[in-house]
């Protein structure tokens, strides 16, 4: 199985990416510890104007229940891929009645937004997650530069 450190640092290792990790007393909501969200910000600054471009998330969210991620060892990472690419990618699929570990899905709230994501990654999927969530970088680097040259 993947450790959810292992994909922190590979996404950590990204050009620019910042790994906003959450924790009591730094001032971000209480839901929000222990999960992380990875944007492209090479000045090191969260931005104020933009979505992470992925995410892991390690307890349930109140409109975010279908993974059951409060059990003990269950987390999940979420892409931003892209409507088109989530297609491709979960052609068909409906956010799943029955989750399992190890398979690429639409994200149950955001899957028509074009996210997609993986309960506790691990042999089957770690390599595709690790390949997306280089793709969604790229892709929120390309447009932090287009947002800059517009000034």
């Amino acid at each position: 199985m993947t450790s959810m450190e292992q994909i922190l640092d590979t996404v950590r290792r990204l050009d620019g990416a910042l790994v906003l990790e959450p924790r009591a007393g730094d001032g971000t909501p209480e839901i929000a510890w222990g999960d992380a969200f990875f944007y492209h910000a090479p000045d090191g600054e969260v931005p104020t104007s933009e979505q992470p471009f992925g995410t892991v998330v390690t307890k349930n969210y109140p409109d975010d229940v279908a993974f059951d991620l409060d059990r003990p060892g269950r987390w999940r990472v979420n892409v931003h891929v892209g409507r088109a690419r989530a297609r491709v990618l979960v052609p068909g699929r409906e956010p799943a009645a029955v989750v399992v570990p190890d398979v690429l899905l639409p994200h149950p709230v955001y899957g028509d937004l074009g996210w997609v994501c993986v309960l506790n990654p691990a042999g089957r999927t770690t390599p595709l997650v690790l390949d997306l969530l280089s793709e969604a970088h790229d892709a929120a680097r390309r447009r932090s530069e287009r947002r800059r040259a517009l000034g």
